[in-house]
């Protein structure tokens, strides 16, 4: 079956590429899809992860039920692929992941919580989406790695500055004028020690989903996602 996915800065190509063998492009816009579904052959499937929203228009819900509409059948999560599954799975889109979870659930609902500015050339994030920071508080909270009182003033910071100034070390220098210093040791730790990365979590399991729908009668494959925590 023929398949494309749209990514960006929650996963790298050559780690997507491990997972499934489908056309890769970069994140989705406004008009892409209609470009798919105008080729000779259009794809059966789309996957979409990242999508862009300040350079260009944002794909809108309405996209993704007329490419539905044709047959196509639709699977998002991890960051614009989570917000459009959030409003277009009760029609038939594959909501795939703990973010669109939160999404689908009204846990979350602003766009910034997914947002990030990436470099246009890698597609690598240069910010930190706020929806992977709450999960990595809320793992290091589970994991005791520092008080529930400093992880909650964390996010706060974080969730006051705009999206683009959304670096861990900014967050932790600020959040070192609040709190005692072992206690700053103590969460500075733990980001050094690698905090989950739920968007890329979300896309991995996109992809072993839409592995799984392309190729139904394959060898059955074990997709491993380590999971530190839940919001």
């Amino acid at each position: 079956m023929r398949a494309v996915v749209f990514i960006g800065p929650s996963i790298d190509r050559e780690a997507a590429s491990a997972e499934l063998d489908v056309e890769f492009l970069p994140p989705v816009k406004r008009g892409d899809l209609a470009e798919l579904l105008a080729r000779p052959e259009p794809p059966e499937a789309i996957g979409i992860v990242d999508g862009r929203f300040l350079q260009s228009l944002c794909i809108s819900p309405k996209e993704v039920l007329e490419a539905m509409d044709r047959g196509v059948t639709m699977f998002g999560s991890s960051s614009m692929g989570a917000l459009r599954a959030a409003e277009c799975s009760p029609f038939g889109m594959v909501g795939v992941g703990k973010i669109y979870e939160e999404y689908f659930s009204g846990r979350i609902d602003a766009d910034d919580e997914v947002a990030v500015t990436y470099d246009e050339e890698n597609l690598s994030a240069l910010s930190e989406p706020m929806v992977n920071l709450r999960f990595a508080i809320a793992a290091g909270v589970e994991e005791g790695a520092f008080a529930p009182e400093t992880g909650e003033r964390f996010l706060e910071i974080a969730k006051e500055l705009y999206f683009p100034q959304r670096v861990t070390r900014t967050v932790l220098l600020l959040l070192r004028r609040e709190i005692p210093a072992d206690e700053h040791a103590r969460i500075a730790a733990f980001f050094d020690g690698g905090a989950p990365d739920t968007k890329r979590e979300d896309a991995v399991l996109l992809l072993a989903a839409m592995r799984d729908f392309l190729d139904p009668g394959g060898q059955p494959r074990i997709t491993t996602v380590e999971s530190r925590g839940a919001l």
